[in-house]
């Protein structure tokens, strides 16, 4: 009979159930994403959504409250210091549940359990990608004069992307300061 039963049991006794809880949420902290079954998902984030909520506030009393739920010192200092600032302006749904299909072994049903605010895959908007080039063949190569000096431009990350325009003004002074030489021999 379901007497009262308001949370899943999972199969496991209290304290079986509370450090395998404790575990996962620490993994999650850790790693932002774990794969688990759908109910453990569940139940985790019912374990986890309070915490990241106390890290909000950073004093001793919650980090100490958060601690004696996790009971590791790493995710505690990560929850603190990466996560909560990210998490700040959000009222709540810190995390995400996205089921995945069923496990070969025993059919059961898999989720990956996320941060909402650590998915950089839907972070990052599409209008604001980097221009990109193709290789052509032969046909599409420019002549270049004598005359006009070869600048070569380095990239020192992929992140900095330099504008055309920036490189045109680049290329023109250089031709600009070859052409006086040119004439003075």
């Amino acid at each position: 009979m379901r007497h009262r039963k308001s949370f899943n049991h999972l199969g496991r006794t209290s304290s079986h159930r509370k450090a395998m809880l404790s575990n996962m949420a620490t993994s999650l902290i850790l790693h932002k994403r774990i794969t688990t079954t759908v109910a453990k998902a569940k139940a985790l984030r019912g374990y986890v959504e309070p915490l990241i909520t106390k890290s909000k506030e950073d004093t001793t009393h919650s980090r100490r409250v958060v601690f004696s739920y996790l009971g590791d010192k790493f995710a505690v200092t990560e929850l603190f210091r990466n996560v909560s600032p990210k998490v700040a302006d959000r009222p709540g749904g810190y995390t995400r549940i996205i089921k995945l299909g069923k496990r070969l072994g025993d059919n059961a049903e898999m989720a990956m359990l996320e941060l909402v605010d650590f998915n950089e895959l839907l972070l990052t908007d599409s209008s604001k990608k980097a221009k990109t080039t193709r290789r052509r063949r032969g046909g599409a190569k420019k002549k270049t004069s004598e005359a006009a000096p070869v600048v070569e431009e380095t990239v020192a990350t992929t992140d900095e992307v330099v504008e055309d325009a920036v490189v045109e003004e680049i290329v023109e002074e250089k031709k600009e300061e070859a052409k006086p030489d040119k004439k003075e021999e």
